[in-house]
C-alpha cells in the first residue's frame, strides 16, 4: 500500500490486521504481529536479528539461500513459500471479507498442504520405480476404449483423444479435443479419462478403458493416495457409478497409438 501512496494513488495505507499506520510488504509478511506469530509457530528456523528483519530482501535472501547452511536442500521440507502466500491471503481475507485467520490455524493449514504435496510426489515416484521391473503384459484388445492425454509446459492447451474398439478389434468411434493447459501431464491424463467415460456413456456400452499411463491406473484404484488430485478423482468416481463393470488396464504405447496420435 505504501508504494501506491508514493505514486499518488489514493488509498488507505494502514495495515488491516494490526492497524499500523504505514503498511509495507515487509510489515505485511514479516513484521505484523499475526505474521510474526505465524513465523514463530512455523518450522522455519528463525531467531532475532536473522528472521524476520526490517528488509524484505534480507528476509528472502535468508529463506532462499542462507537457510541452506542450517538445513540441507535435500532434507528441506520448510513450507516457507506457502507460508508467505497464506500470510498474504489472510491479510486480504481480513481486508476484503472481514475474516480473521488465527496464526495457529494458518500454520496448520500450510503444513497440511505441504505434507499433501510431498505425499503425492512420493507416491508418484514409488509407482514409477515399481514399474521398472514389471514384466511386459500381453494385451487382448476388444470392446475397449483407448485413451491418452498430451501435455507440454510451453503450450497454452492440453489435448486428449480416445478410440473405441469393438469386440472384433475394429475401431468404431474416436474423438479428440483441446482444453486449457492443465497443471501437469497427469492432470491431462485424468481429464482424458473423464472425457472418454462421458463419451462411452453417450455412444457405447463399453465399460473397459485402456491407457499407457500406469500412474493413472494407480490413481483410479487408490484415489486417497493422491490428495492433490482429489477434485479430479471425485469426478471419476461419480462417473464410475454409471459403469457397474468398470475396468481400466494398462495398454503399452505400441497398442495405444491411435489414441496417442489424437491426444
Amino acid at each position: 500500500m505504501s508504494d501506491l501512496v508514493r505514486r499518488n494513488m489514493r488509498c488507505d495505507n494502514y495495515c488491516p490486521r494490526c492497524g499500523e499506520v504505514e503498511e509495507t510488504v515487509t510489515h505485511a509478511i514479516f513484521e505484523c504481529p499475526p505474521a510474526l506469530q505465524v513465523w514463530s509457530l512455523s518450522s522455519t528456523p528463525a531467531c532475532p536479528n536473522i528472521l524476520p528483519v526490517s528488509s524484505v530482501y534480507t528476509n528472502m535472501d535468508y529463506l532462499f539461500w542462507r537457510k541452506n547452511a542450517i538445513i540441507g536442500p535435500e532434507q528441506d521440507r520448510d513450507p516457507y513459500p506457502l507460508m508467505i502466500w497464506y500470510i498474504w491471503k489472510a491479510r486480504n481475507e481480513k481486508l476484503f471479507r472481514g475474516i480473521d485467520r488465527g496464526p495457529l490455524e494458518l500454520v496448520r493449514h500450510v503444513e497440511s498442504e505441504c505434507q499433501a504435496w510431498f505425499d503425492a510426489n512420493e507416491v508418484a515416484q514409488a509407482v514409477t520405480q515399481d514399474n521398472i521391473n514389471e514384466e511386459p503384459q500381453v494385451v487382448s484388445l476388444g470392446n475397449i476404449c483407448l485413451l491418452d492425454g498430451s501435455w507440454t509446459s510451453s503450450a497454452n492447451f492440453s489435448g486428449s483423444g480416445w478410440a473405441w474398439m469393438d469386440s472384433s478389434g475394429n475401431t468404431q468411434l474416436m474423438g479428440t479435443r483441446n482444453f486449457p493447459r492443465r497443471e501437469s501431464a497427469l492432470h491431462s491424463e485424468v481429464e482424458a479419462l473423464r472425457w472418454a467415460m462421458e463419451n462411452m456413456l453417450q455412444h457405447s456400452t463399453c465399460q473397459s478403458f485402456g491407457t499407457d499411463c500406469k500412474e493413472l491406473i494407480a490413481m483410479v484404484k487408490d484415489p486417497q493416495a493422491w490428495p492433490s488430485f482429489s477434485t479430479e478423482l471425485e469426478r471419476i468416481e461419480t462417473l464410475q457409478i454409471c459403469f457397474p463393470e468398470f475396468n481400466i488396464t494398462h495398454v503399452p504405447r505400441t497398442h495405444d497409438q491411435i489414441a496417442d496420435f489424437f491426444g
